[in-house]
């Protein structure tokens, strides 16, 4: 068998799908098909020929050595000698196997040495380390191969200890790289924190009798995460191992699972264990066996060493509070807990009766409070079912997968992330306790197949009477729950410059000045806590006016509403009127761009201005359309979509062109579609919706378009709303990842926007340009 050969086996091999071989199966044949290539290729190039001088070995490390390789992984592989062969051979023997791989584009990880040379290279590199203690004979010189393998875990056996600073920084760094794979929304199978690698650095503790073996529970997460890692691989046909929602929704179905949050959930409770796991074992092994001196922290709490403990003589189980002070101290401080402490209190501590003791309370606050060091000491807290015992409603949203791709981690990391954001803004609210317990609870309602935000409420009001919450906090806490979207979906997606608009917002909330304050704020933290991109100065800004005009109206202030043009505007209207050409005007706040245009009352705007801003990678946020007597005013709102904005006079030069009719949208956007977008992957049915109790008077419409974002479509959705007799007075554009939802408010050119007949015409359109 030729390489050519090897490789169509492999790729027959891997072409057998579901229901022939199993991804634990496929693994084992795909090494022993590489395995029976590199043995026959060894003897063809004289690697174990008794006639040759000196002892040589072809050997695995890596996926191959252990006999895990995955689909499309590159083979580690040692042409190991004795040192008394000639160098020649060495290269003529290298050559016969490096060349043919190389040639059939298999990935190769390659290296010459002698025993004493990889034993030399391991001593100064870690990965080399570990790799050793899974080295195998493939062909040749097998006692060779087996000196090697001895003497690598002697060595290591040897030095380990003294290495594991070293190797802890290495792990730590990786974390901090590649986040936590039970906390991610498309984790990394290998790199993050409780993947792979992790286990990898498991084994090497266990093989330097640092600490025992894997056990039954962590030997079958391993099993878990190459099964997936596996199948991730056959449906990429690559070599990857960042698993996302839509390949996680496939593997889920190939492997059994009811879906991909089944999948995940039992993936991410397995990496959880891996990690704390870890963790443990490195503090463990690195602690020694040197006398470390106690500094008190808290009633009953200790720094010991490193670490978070409980003071001699403390009694978890007459101590309610002692949990949350143990919790709260290492928060504070950035230290973990002990893992003897957290089985102690895991053993003993009870849990608190209703109402909480006022203390218990008094630390829960402290701890939500904490900042970054709430994360992993929740996370500590959880893997041993402590914080479960504070929080039994927390069983629902462990390990639960985001339903929205937006959303960076898995939802019980967002609420504490959520936490860590709304910390930094307990000085500009009036009750920090509050906004931290409604940002621990604010998703407490997912995962229960309904309206999540209204499931919340009922939780959170048991919760906050469970805590002890005075009548009127359970019902300000309960109000967040409920509402906790309310500002980011009105400001984004309503005209804020509505009475009506702002008067909504305030009926909802009941008049309540402190709800509105704390919504606020929780609305800035739990963007940030969802994913990058979430909480823009745009969207910071319409929030922020938004509230400011609830405020007025709660004191009695009637809002008012701003003219609808700036002076600087209506000087571009005049000179449209005096030039009878259309006039652009670009200015900059931040990373926000203003581009307002002026044309003939009879020129429609929004979609050629649109078009031109998507052909410019600019992503229009809001629009609204005025008319100054006989000349129509257009002003929109963007931000690029990466990268930075283009040159003014370019973008002003492009929009008059567009408006004008000499640019030719609908070519230049398909083609720049084409380029930029992923493809039909992905994409779902678009949704129109009507909201005729919100709509601004009897002569507007509030139509809603629920649909994927992709590059023009406001272009293209303005443009069918035209040809359908619709006019546009505003239109607010909110993106959520690959999702939008777009509002616009419209008027019918003639007769009722509401007639029936009229909207179905218009729903039509909008459906077919968002397809």
């Amino acid at each position: 068998m030729d390489v050519g050969e090897l490789v169509a086996a492999a790729e027959r091999l891997l072409g057998r799908r579901h229901g022939r071989l199993a991804a634990g199966e496929l693994r084992a044949a795909l090494c022993d098909l590489y395995e029976f290539w590199l043995s026959k290729a060894a003897a063809a190039a004289g690697v174990g020929d008794p006639g040759m001088p000196g002892g040589v070995a072809l050997v695995a490390v890596g996926g191959l050595g252990r006999r895990e390789l995955v689909p499309y992984s590159d083979l580690d592989l040692v042409l190991l000698h004795d040192g008394t062969t000639p160098r020649p051979v060495l290269d003529r023997m290298a050559n016969a196997l490096w060349y043919p791989l190389w040639d059939a584009k298999v990935g190769l990880d390659h290296a010459v040495r002698t025993g004493d040379e990889a034993l030399s290279v391991a001593r100064s590199d870690l990965r080399t380390a570990m790799g050793l203690l899974e080295v195998r004979a493939i062909a040749g010189d097998e006692e060779l191969a087996a000196r090697l393998a001895t003497a690598a875990r002697q060595q290591w056996r040897r030095t380990a200890r003294k290495r594991l600073p070293e190797l802890a920084d290495a792990v730590r760094q990786r974390w901090r790289r590649t986040g936590h794979l039970a906390q991610s929304a498309e984790p990394d199978l290998k790199h993050a924190g409780g993947g792979l690698r992790d286990i990898a650095v498991l084994e090497a503790l266990a093989a330097a009798q640092l600490i025992d073996r894997l056990d039954d529970e962590l030997r079958q997460v391993k099993r878990l995460l190459l099964d997936i890692r596996t199948e991730l691989r056959l449906e990429l046909r690559r070599n990857r191992d960042v698993l996302s929602a839509e390949q996680a929704d496939k593997i889920a179905a190939d492997m059994g699972f009811g879906d991909r949050f089944a999948l995940l959930k039992q993936l991410y409770s397995g990496a959880r264990a891996v990690r704390y796991a870890l963790e443990v074992a490195l503090r463990s092994a690195t602690g020694g066996t040197r006398r470390l001196r106690r500094r008190p922290l808290a009633e009953g709490v200790v720094l010991h060493g490193d670490e978070v403990a409980l003071a001699r003589g403390a009694n978890p189980a007459k101590d309610p509070a002692l949990l949350l002070r143990v919790a709260a101290a290492a928060a504070h401080t950035g230290r973990p807990v002990a893992h003897g402490t957290l089985r102690t209190l895991a053993d003993s501590a009870p849990e608190l009766r209703q109402p909480w003791p006022a203390d218990a309370r008094s630390e829960l606050i402290a701890l939500l409070g904490a900042g970054e060091g709430l994360i992993g000491v929740i996370e500590a807290l959880d893997t041993l079912g402590l914080w479960s015992r504070l929080l039994p409603e927390w069983g629902a949203v462990r390990d639960l997968p985001p339903a929205e791709p937006v959303h960076r981690w898995c939802v019980d990391r967002h609420l504490v992330q959520t936490c860590v954001e709304a910390a930094k803004l307990t000085t500009s609210v009036a009750r920090p306790d509050l906004l931290l317990i409604g940002a621990l609870l604010h998703d407490i309602g997912k995962g229960r197949g309904a309206d999540h935000s209204v499931i919340g409420a009922d939780i959170a009001r048991q919760v906050t009477q469970r805590l002890g919450l005075p009548d009127e906090d359970v019902a300000v806490v309960t109000g967040m729950v409920r509402h906790h979207l309310l500002l980011p979906h009105v400001a984004t997606r309503r005209d804020i410059t509505e009475r009506e608009t702002v008067r909504r917002v305030v009926d909802t909330i009941d008049g309540n000045a402190l709800l509105l304050e704390l919504l606020h704020a929780l609305t800035q933290a739990d963007s940030l806590a969802t994913g990058p991109g979430m909480w823009t100065p745009w969207k910071a800004k319409l929030v922020a006016e938004l509230v400011a005009r609830c405020r007025q109206l709660i004191r009695g202030v009637e809002p008012v509403a701003p003219d609808p043009l700036t002076a600087e505007q209506q000087e571009l209207a005049a000179r449209c009127r005096a030039s009878g050409r259309p006039e652009v005007l670009v200015t900059s706040d931040g990373a926000v761009a203003t581009i307002t245009v002026a044309a003939r009352r009879d020129v429609a705007l929004l979609a050629p201005v649109a078009g031109a801003l998507a052909l410019s990678s600019l992503e229009v946020a809001a629009a609204t359309q005025h008319e100054d007597r006989d000349v129509a005013v257009a002003v929109l709102h963007a931000a690029p979509r990466f990268g930075s904005p283009p040159d003014d006079a370019l973008l002003r030069e492009k929009v008059v062109r567009a408006v004008t009719g000499r640019l030719a949208l609908a070519e230049q956007l398909a083609a720049k579609e084409r380029d930029y977008d992923p493809g039909d992957g992905g994409r779902v049915e678009p949704t129109v919706l009507w909201f005729d109790d919100e709509a601004e008077g009897a002569d507007v419409a509030l139509l809603e378009l629920r649909a994927t974002n992709r590059i023009g479509l406001l272009h293209r959705v303005a443009t069918a709303l035209g040809r359908s007799r619709a006019t546009v007075k505003w239109a607010r554009v909110a993106t959520f990842g690959s999702s939008c939802v777009d509002a616009f408010a419209v008027r019918a050119v003639t007769g009722d926007p509401r007639d029936e007949a009229w909207r179905r015409a218009v729903e039509r359109a909008v459906l077919a340009a968002a397809r």
